[in-house]
């Protein structure tokens, strides 16, 4: 039952898409607009980007994308669709349907711009697997962490403000977990580098969406 929930909810979260294109043109738009700007900014001047600020910068594009593109999570949803769903649907299945979209979404908009980013500022990768899976670990930790903090902040008032001040403490170590790692595959140093990195991360993920599991309910209720 909680999975038919979830690939119906799913779905509607796509036709949605779909019908309002301007939301992921939108993000596309604010993309490439940032690549292009980072490139006028250090790629026209000889080596004025280097390996750890080519990184650094990539994972802050990322960063303001996924907030951009996961705060309309519950921001979006009217109290009228919200009450028939809370009539038809479990929580657990709401959350983690918009758990998985919002994963979706995220590690396709941060693969595009990894990509439109190494074609305009230089590609300087040297371990590419590992590399696509820190972008895949970030795109999973942006989306489980920031998906939640939607929920909570889409109860208040001033719900992007919130958002914002919620989201930094929780956001932070994982970006610098994210840096250290991307900076190991750019280096090409030996993967075992990496792994105190990629198990905390995992673990983090996983521990969101188990307290996003257990803790929606009751904001639900609300």
């Amino acid at each position: 039952m909680l999975f038919k929930e979830i690939i119906y909810l799913i779905r509607k979260d796509l036709v949605l898409e779909w019908r309002q294109k301007y939301a992921f043109n939108g993000m596309l738009l604010y993309v490439s607009s940032t690549v292009f700007v980072c490139y006028l900014s250090f790629g026209l001047r000889s080596g004025a980007l280097t390996v750890p600020v080519w990184n650094a910068v990539l994972w802050i594009i990322l960063l303001f994308t996924s907030v951009n593109a996961i705060a309309k999570s519950f921001m979006q949803e009217n109290r009228g669709r919200l009450l028939y769903f809370y009539s038809i649907v479990s929580p657990q299945g709401v959350i983690l349907s918009k758990i998985i979209y919002n994963a979706l979404l995220m590690l396709v908009l941060a693969l595009i711009c990894a990509l439109f980013y190494g074609l305009v500022l230089g590609n300087p990768v040297q371990d590419v697997p590992m590399f696509l899976l820190s972008i895949l670990l970030g795109a999973l930790g942006f989306a489980t962490s920031l998906t939640m903090i939607s929920g909570i902040a889409s109860k208040a008032a001033n719900s992007s403000t919130l958002m914002a001040v919620l989201s930094f403490p929780v956001i932070v170590p994982m970006l610098l977990m994210l840096i250290k790692m991307s900076k190991n595959a750019l280096d090409g140093l030996d993967r075992s580098a990496s792994l105190d990195e990629l198990l905390t991360l995992l673990a983090i993920n996983m521990i969101v969406v188990t307290v996003s599991y257990i803790l929606f309910p009751y904001l639900w209720r609300s």
